[in-house]
């Protein structure tokens, strides 16, 4: 008589990707006031699953009405709820909602065009965002962000224009840029055919010319976005080419 083989089954790789040991890395960065400890936490334990957590509430909750690229999207919110680490209490509920909530309130609030088309699920949690007790200020937040991050980056651009761009009507385009920023607009309108127009109209300069000024200024852009989201600063007196 044959032998029956018993094939062990085997095991299903865990999908959590927010568990107990990121809820334990986001204390222990909490309790530790050494920044290079901090950044290895931070990149060992708990970037990636905050870049996840980014890329499920897109993809969950639809957010797909944003005028720029959808890494750009993720790298806003993961920025954003980096800045809000600190701010996180456990004896409040679980880093996962906490920082759900943080994540999906910051998308609502940068969503262009489209916050009365969105139907804002809580399933995540069970708190209503108008009654979320860590949102309260979240308007706020947000604005004070943008504002000292561009105050920041005007100052880089202040120290580095002419040494990035050597051609007067490059600066010329740049500087119009700038200017659009000095007047504070909102950082969405970056991308926003508005500001080719204004551009064009502040300049002279044609649709083609202003592209490649503007390409080259947000990899500046998002490198200082990056530099400020771990740091909490720019190095402004930085002179010269970053790339």
């Amino acid at each position: 008589m044959p032998v029956k083989v018993i094939k062990k089954k085997r095991r299903k790789k865990s999908k959590m990707y927010f568990g107990q040991p990121v809820q334990d890395a986001i204390i222990r960065y909490n309790e530790s006031s050494n920044p290079a400890i901090r950044n290895r936490i931070y990149g060992e334990h708990i970037h990636a699953a905050f870049l996840k957590m980014a890329e499920n509430l897109i993809h969950t909750f639809k957010f797909y009405y944003f005028d720029v690229p959808l890494e750009q999207v993720k790298h806003e919110v993961v920025s954003f709820m980096v800045l809000q680490i600190p701010k996180y209490k456990p004896n409040k509920g679980r880093a996962f909602s906490y920082f759900s909530i943080v994540g999906k309130n910051y998308l609502i609030l940068n969503n262009n065009n489209n916050y009365k088309k969105l139907k804002i699920h809580d399933d995540i949690a069970s708190l209503d965002f108008k009654r979320n007790v860590y949102s309260d200020d979240l308007q706020n937040e947000v604005n004070d962000f943008n504002q000292e991050f561009v105050n920041q980056m005007l100052d880089y651009w202040d120290n580095n224009l002419t040494n990035i761009f050597r051609r007067q009507k490059d600066i010329l385009v740049a500087d119009a840029v700038l200017e659009l920023f000095r007047r504070r607009m909102n950082i969405e309108n970056f991308n926003k055919k508005a500001l080719y127009i204004m551009i064009r109209e502040m300049t002279g300069s044609n649709t083609q010319h202003i592209t490649r000024v503007i390409n080259q200024m947000k990899r500046y852009y998002f490198s200082m976005l990056e530099e400020f989201s771990g740091t909490g600063g720019i190095d402004t007196s930085n002179t010269g080419s970053i790339f």
